[in-house]
């Protein structure tokens, strides 16, 4: 499992503070069983928001991905063929690149 970003941790902290005073104050629940449900349903609204606030790098990704099949759909076919030519990629000394995909970064 990932490590969380710095801005999962900043809207799931902001969401547990702003959720629990709202409920509390929406509620105005006295007693401990309340309390603890309220903090409860705020810590787990908290997780949910941080684990599903987008990392750093989809958005790029999306974007370059969106990109490069626009690219795709406007190349002129040659005209002899019905595909279009791609650049070739470049192997890392002699790996291939489906073997270096799952490597670590370190």
């Amino acid at each position: 499992m990932p490590r969380p970003t710095a801005a999962q941790l900043a809207y799931g902290s902001a969401t547990v503070i702003f959720s629990t005073l709202a409920m509390l104050l929406l509620s105005q629940t006295r007693n401990g069983a309340g309390i603890t449900v309220i903090a409860v349903a705020a810590l787990a609204l908290g997780l949910l928001v941080a684990m599903t606030a987008p990392l750093p790098g989809a958005f790029h990704v999306a974007r370059r991905t969106a990109r490069r099949a626009a690219a795709g759909a406007q190349l002129p076919s040659s005209a002899g063929t019905a595909t279009a030519r791609l650049p070739r990629q470049r192997t890392h000394a002699g790996v291939s690149s489906e073997a270096r995909v799952s490597e670590h970064s370190r």
